[in-house]
């Protein structure tokens, strides 16, 4: 009976490492797909439980554990069963800076990106796209660009994220300067700067920021989502 007892604990402990291992799987994939990229690891831990898919697995997890243990008179086999769930949770806290890396790499650029991938054609749009695309390339960025923003005849504009502590303001005054450009705007948490009949904007907003370029006498949209 004991051997029966035993073997059934033991697959018991089987189902819960395996469900173990596919919360962790599960907890880096959706956090590398729909993390936020700002968040620390435990911020980032805390929104995979928030969301659900933490808390489920820890709740099929040590459901497993706790048959195993009323099943199983093994001290040895009791304990590992307490010591899952636990390895599960440090699991996923250990892989979440991972897989927000992932999605900064996958998801996110370095520069912002205002030509489309496709042929834009000629016209005035292009053409606007373009001269705001070779202004954003003529200088280094912080921070890492997704796809939101706007492209027009007037310029175009690009929202930014910033998993660290950084002056933006600060960083694109010296670097701006350094490249040749006439900064003609400049507060704490706003710059506009021109050169060659275009014009650069940068705002500092809350874990990031907006930048834009565009012809000189365009007013900007370097505006933050709240403004």
């Amino acid at each position: 009976m004991r051997i029966t007892r035993t073997g059934t604990a033991a697959g018991l402990l089987a189902v819960e490492a395996g469900l173990a291992v596919l919360g962790v799987l599960v907890h880096y994939g959706l956090t590398a797909e729909f993390g936020d990229v700002t968040d620390s690891a435990l911020e980032g831990f805390k929104s995979g439980f928030s969301a659900g898919t933490g808390a489920i697995a820890l709740v099929l997890v040590g459901l497993a554990g706790l048959i195993a243990m009323l099943v199983s008179s093994q001290p040895w086999m009791r304990l590992t069963a307490v010591a899952i769930p636990v390895l599960m949770v440090i699991g996923m806290l250990a892989v979440t800076p991972a897989a927000l890396r992932e999605k900064l790499e996958v998801q996110y650029d370095a520069t912002p990106q205002c030509v489309p991938d496709e042929d834009m054609g000629p016209g005035p749009g292009s053409r606007a796209a373009r001269e705001s695309q070779q202004a954003f390339e003529s200088i280094e960025h912080v921070g890492y660009f997704g796809g939101g923003g706007a492209s027009g005849v007037g310029g175009c504009d690009r929202s930014f994220v910033l998993p660290e502590d950084i002056d933006v303001v600060q960083h694109y005054r010296a670097t701006l300067r350094n490249a040749g450009w006439r900064v003609v705007e400049d507060d704490a948490h706003h710059l506009r700067a021109e050169r060659d009949g275009v014009a650069f904007e940068v705002v500092s907003c809350e874990r990031g920021g907006v930048v834009w370029a565009g012809r000189v006498d365009d007013s900007g949209r370097a505006r933050c989502d709240q403004q």
